[in-house]
Formats: C-alpha cells, structure tokens, sequence
C-alpha cells in the first residue's frame, strides 16, 4: 500500500449493512496512522470486521474542539488522520464540520471520500418526481421551535428530507400533517440496510394512522422525505405591487407578512414568491 498523504481523510462509513463501504475508504482506513471517531467501540467493530487495526481518537459533539487541536498537532507532525462519524458522512448530522474547518484554518489538506448517505438513499427509493430536494436532517426537539420551522419551510418549492429519532418520529410527522398541504406525500424511510429496512409512501395525511397502527412502525432511525407543494395559483398584478413595493424596504419575512394584511392573500404564497423576487435581484 501506498504511503498515505499528509492530511485529514473525511471517510464515509455504513449506515448499518458493514459491506456499504467503498474499497478506498477500507484502502484508507487502513493506511491511515490514526483513526478520528464518534464513539470508538462502534468504529472498531467496523474496523475489525474489515481487519483493520489502526489506533482510535474519539471525537464527538462534547470534545471536537479538543480533539482536533490534536489532529491539527499530529497533522503538522506530518502524520495522516481520517474521520467517520458512527454512521454516514462526517459532517452532516453528525460530528465533524467544526474539526474540518479548524483542520483547514491551519492550512492542512482536507480529503473527502464519497459513500454512504441516509438522505441520499431514501430519496433514490422514494421515486419522487421533485427535481429538487433541500435536505434539512433533524429538527428542533422543542414543540415550537420545530412547528415554526416546518411552517417556514411549506412554501419551499422542493422535497424536503428530515432525519427523526424514534421518539419523536410520531410527534414530527403530525406537525407536518398539520402544516403542510394535505395534497402532498410522504416516503417514511426507517433502518436503512439493517435487517428491519421499511420504506414506505402515502398521503401525508395518513402517515400518523400507519405510525400509530404497529409499534415496530416507530423503531429505528427515520429519513422522512415529504413531496414538494403542491403548485400554486399566480398572484394578481396588484398583490404582485404591492410585494414588490413592500419588499423594497422590508426583509423577505417582514414583506410577505404585511402584504398577506393588506391583500388577504395566503402569507406562505406571499413568502415563496417574495422570495423569487429577491434572488431574481441577485
């Protein structure tokens, strides 16, 4: 093998089946002088089932500013590291970004290795025929703040992908039902390449029923992908003026709320369309 370059490899790991790993994150991992992980008995489970016995590092949510001053130390000591999270990409949803940005601030190389993604793989099985998708992982666990979120998101033009834990998958999902168009859909992806794999579609409006009708319906970890708005009837010239002359002055937010006062018209219409016309400025 190859002498591994000096720098800090973000590797890819599986999402449950150990064999979803590429050949070079194996050829890496194993080259590598030190192995950077979320929680170090879950990566060396999949490092020994590959035979691999590079040393680990935790690095996680409560320590990364830590530890990757000390990959940045071993790094400029010439040595290479890779990072995984227990699952999936480093970096989203998960640990990683904050040791990333630091490894780069110090003006060391930054390696990605492409694999396995939790969003990536619900929506190449949901068979959505969205030519865009905006991924927003998990939302807030508190009832408000997540509620406020999804009633910002109903007028994005494009699936949205969320990650859920099993506690709060039935709880998030009637939220959605609640705040979003009833004419859209729902593909409940749940333990993806592990041994219970489900993946179903349906009406939004009949996710809670299903969730509620089998308790195994709410075991696992979930990528929820709901379908984009459905399309939206064109708002008249004079609202139309009236947004424009609004958002002239006003923040997108602040426009679209005052224009639904003063023309009645439906604040989420107002907010996705106050919103093209700001980026058709840009």
């Amino acid at each position: 093998m190859p002498d591994m370059e000096n720098a800090l490899y973000v590797v890819a790991t599986p999402i449950g089946n150990l064999g979803d790993i590429t050949l070079r994150a194996l050829d890496t991992l194993r080259g590598v002088d030190l192995v950077a992980c979320e929680d170090t008995r879950h990566a060396r489970h999949l490092l020994d089932h590959h035979g691999i016995g590079v040393p680990t590092l935790a690095l996680h949510q409560h320590n990364e500013n830590e530890a990757a001053a000390r990959l940045i130390r071993l790094l400029g000591e010439g040595k290479s590291v890779a990072l995984v999270s227990d699952a999936g990409t480093p970096g989203v949803s998960d640990p990683g970004a904050r040791t990333v940005a630091a490894v780069r601030a110090a003006g060391l190389r930054v390696i990605p290795l492409p694999g396995p993604n939790a969003a990536i793989a619900a929506m190449s099985a949901a068979g959505l025929a969205d030519e865009r998708f905006l991924f927003i992982g998990f939302l807030a666990a508190r009832v408000g703040a997540r509620r406020t979120a999804i009633a910002e998101l109903a007028p994005v033009n494009a699936a949205l992908v969320f990650y859920e834990a099993p506690h709060r998958v039935l709880e998030t999902v009637t939220d959605l039902v609640e705040l979003l168009e009833p004419q859209r859909e729902i593909v409940i992806a749940r333990e993806l390449t592990k041994m219970f794999e489900q993946i179903e579609r349906m009406p939004l409006g009949a996710a809670p029923t299903w969730l509620a009708a089998d308790a195994n319906h709410q075991r696992g970890e979930f990528v929820l992908v709901v379908s984009a708005p459905p399309p939206r009837e064109g708002i008249d010239a004079e609202t139309e003026r009236v947004l424009a002359a609004l958002l002239a002055e006003l923040p997108v937010r602040q426009a679209a709320k005052l224009a639904a006062q003063i023309t009645g018209e439906p604040k989420n219409a107002l907010y996705a369309r106050a919103l093209e016309l700001k980026n058709a400025l840009v």
